[in-house]
């Protein structure tokens, strides 16, 4: 594949694992899993250019995915966050960092720390490993984001849900507000290094 056809499949795979399965005809469970084959020739049917499209294609772009978003078990693929559709994501919960980090406008930063984390557009909280990955993910949004820090430790260890979605990635249904607090600067080295490398983590 090329990087055109790379770029234009994942968007495809994205879209529909996260978002609309239903406009290519397909069945997802209640934990995100849709049929490989039933994804495959969907995706055929209804993209004229994706006619010559393989399962080793699929399977291409799961296994050098740097961000880890898809799995594939058993004869099905599923996305592992971003999703907008109510799913019961079935991810690990165990070895979470002790602290997670998330990304917010200065505006808004005041209020959840008042009120916590809940999911805006997508149905999960989406936290960040580190410092500069919650940056690159809030600069989506703003120039500046600010960056809130969770202890995660604490808040697993109180009944907290907090479950690992991808190599950066980890998901809560939310965040309570005794859980967080404003983040401590990285080194400044570490800051200017997400310019150089920023872009969306979806």
């Amino acid at each position: 594949m090329n990087d055109e056809e790379i770029d234009s499949l994942g968007r495809t795979m994205a879209g529909i694992l996260r978002h609309f399965p239903d406009r290519y005809s397909l069945t997802m469970d209640e934990h995100g899993w849709v049929n490989l084959d039933d994804f495959v020739n969907g995706i055929r049917n209804k993209q004229r250019r994706f006619r010559w499209l393989k399962q080793h294609h699929i399977f291409a772009m799961v296994d050098t995915d740097p961000k880890k978003r898809y799995q594939v078990r058993e004869g099905n693929i599923r996305a592992t966050y971003a999703h907008s559709i109510e799913l019961k994501l079935d991810l690990p919960t165990r070895d979470i960092p002790d602290v997670l980090y998330y990304p917010t406008t200065p505006e808004e930063a005041p209020l959840l720390l008042e009120t916590g984390l809940r999911p805006a557009d997508r149905k999960m909280v989406h936290l960040s490993k580190t410092y500069e990955a919650a940056v690159i993910a809030g600069k989506v949004r703003v120039t500046e984001p600010k960056i809130l820090q969770i202890d995660a430790k604490k808040a697993v260890a109180e009944g907290v849900l907090i479950q690992k979605a991808g190599t950066t990635v980890y998901l809560a249904e939310e965040v309570p507000p005794q859980y967080l607090a404003f983040a401590d600067l990285p080194p400044p080295e570490a800051v200017s290094e997400t310019d150089s490398t920023s872009g969306p983590t979806a």
